[in-house]
C-alpha cells in the first residue's frame, strides 16, 4: 500500500499511475491483474447503473431528499452550460439515490458518492471515452484515496466533511487529469489543489442525516474537481506538495470540535430550522 503520493509517483516511474495502483492491488490482495480489473470494471458499471436507476418520484424516509436531480435537468438556459448542468444533476441524483436507499458506490464514502460519477459519467459521454479508460481513472482515484485514508482520514466523524466530499473531490480531480492525458505529477497537483480548497469543511448533517447539506456538497466537490483538474492540466499547482496538503488536512480534521464532526450538534444542524427538522423526525 502507498503511504505517500511521492511513493505512488515513484512506483509508477515512466508508467501510467493507474498501472502502479493496479500492480499494488494485485500484490496486496493476491489476485491477478485480470481479476483486479474485472472488479474495478464492475464498480464502474454500478456507478453508471446507479444514475440510470435514479427515480425522480422517490423521496427519502424523512422527506428531505428526492426529485431535485431531475428538477435540475429541466432548467432552461443554464448559466453554466449543458455539460456543467449535467455534472450538477448527476451529483444531486447520486446523493438522493443514496438517501433513498438506492445502490451506490462509496467513493470513498456513501456521503460523498456523487462526486466521482458526476464528473466521470458526463465526461465519458462528452469525450467519447471507453469504459477501459474510465476504469484506469478509477485506479488513479483509488491510489490517491488510499494515501488520503492512510495519512489523514476519509471519515466525516474523524475529519469533518473535508475528509469525505473533500477526499472525493481530490480523487476525482486526479482521475480527470488522467482522463485528459495528463501526467502523474499533474494528477497530484490537481488533488492537492482540490484538497486545499476544502480545508476546514465541517460535517454538520441536519438531524444526523446524510442529506442536508451533504447532497449539495457533492455538487461543490464535483465542481471543485473540474476546476482543479483544468488548472493542473494548464500547468498550475497550489504551491504545497500533495502529501503536505494531506497531512495538513489530517491535522485540521483532528482540531475540529466534536460538534462539527458528524454529530449533528453544530453548524447547520444547530440552526433553528435544523433543530426543528431534527425534532420533527
Amino acid at each position: 500500500m502507498f503511504g505517500s503520493v511521492g511513493s505512488l509517483l515513484s512506483a509508477a516511474g515512466d508508467s501510467p499511475l493507474w498501472q502502479a495502483v493496479l500492480d499494488d492491488d494485485c500484490r496486496d490482495r493476491g489476485v491477478s491483474p485480470q481479476a483486479s480489473m474485472a472488479k474495478m470494471g464492475k464498480l464502474w458499471q454500478v456507478m453508471k447503473r446507479s444514475v440510470m436507476d435514479y427515480d425522480p418520484t422517490r423521496r427519502s424516509p424523512c422527506g428531505l431528499s428526492g426529485g431535485q436531480g431531475a428538477q435540475m435537468a429541466t432548467l432552461d438556459h443554464s448559466i453554466c452550460g449543458p455539460f456543467i448542468q449535467e455534472v450538477i444533476g448527476v451529483a444531486l441524483k447520486m446523493g438522493e439515490h443514496n438517501a433513498c436507499m438506492g445502490r451506490i458506490v462509496a467513493a470513498p464514502t456513501a456521503g460523498a458518492c456523487g462526486v466521482m460519477p458526476a464528473v466521470l459519467i458526463p465526461l465519458q459521454r462528452k469525450d467519447r471515452l471507453s469504459d477501459e479508460r474510465l476504469v484506469e481513472c478509477l485506479y488513479v482515484a483509488a491510489g490517491f484515496g488510499q494515501v488520503i485514508a492512510s495519512r489523514a482520514s476519509i471519515s466525516g466523524a474523524e475529519g469533518g466533511c473535508q475528509a469525505e466530499v473533500g477526499s472525493a473531490s481530490g480523487m476525482a480531480a486526479a482521475a480527470l487529469v488522467h482522463a485528459r492525458g495528463g501526467s502523474g505529477a499533474q494528477s497530484a497537483a490537481a488533488c492537492a489543489m482540490a484538497l486545499q480548497n476544502v480545508l476546514g469543511l465541517v460535517c454538520d448533517p441536519v438531524a444526523g442525516l446524510v442529506e442536508v447539506p451533504c447532497v449539495k456538497r457533492n455538487v461543490m466537490g464535483a465542481m471543485n474537481a473540474l476546476a482543479c483538474a483544468d488548472m493542473a492540466l494548464a500547468g498550475l499547482d497550489g504551491g504545497i506538495p500533495c502529501d503536505e496538503v494531506i497531512d495538513a488536512m489530517g491535522a485540521v480534521g483532528r482540531s475540529l470540535p466534536t460538534s462539527l464532526r458528524e454529530t449533528g450538534e453544530g453548524g447547520l444542524a444547530a440552526t433553528p430550522t435544523g433543530r426543528k427538522i431534527a425534532e420533527g423526525r
